[in-house]
């Protein structure tokens, strides 16, 4: 079985660093990306990091996962409360999916409880930061482990 999973992350999170550091703290997605490639070489996983803005490119990775990885990372930002194209795609994906957030979306606007991305997910981690990221592979290394037994 592959060890590769995908880390797929949507709109405005390549503006990490600078946008509302309140919210999102200072950590910039390079920052995490290289977060998550040290967490995932500690667990024995090799990562495909990712970050669009576009709805389309997002289905399109998610579908790309379902063929070539052993599991799916999800960021979806905005779209995870918005779009149903996305968790069509995660439902018909057959890998395990973990969606993360920075922020916890439940202390947040009330628009932002509601997750399509949930449906489909193994499980959600939130509110941790950039450390969600962390969570979310060592929650994905034990899945496909699991998986193997």
């Amino acid at each position: 079985m592959s060890n590769l999973v995908f880390v797929i992350n949507g709109p405005n999170l390549n503006l990490l660093g600078g946008r509302e550091p309140e919210i999102y703290g200072q950590t910039t997605l390079d920052d995490i990306r290289q977060i998550a490639t040290d967490s995932a070489d500690s667990a024995g996983l090799s990562i495909d990091f990712r970050q669009s803005n576009e709805e389309g490119a997002l289905v399109d990775w998610i579908q790309e996962a379902s063929r070539d990885a052993a599991g799916l990372i999800i960021n979806g930002a905005g779209y995870t409360h918005t779009s149903v194209a996305i968790m069509d795609a995660l439902l018909a994906s057959a890998v395990p999916v973990i969606e993360v957030h920075l922020s916890n979306i439940y202390k947040r606007e009330e628009f932002r409880h509601h997750s399509y991305i949930s449906r489909a997910a193994q499980g959600v981690i939130c509110g941790f930061g950039a450390d969600v990221y962390t969570l979310a592979i060592l929650a994905m290394s034990k899945l496909l482990e699991s998986d193997k037994a």
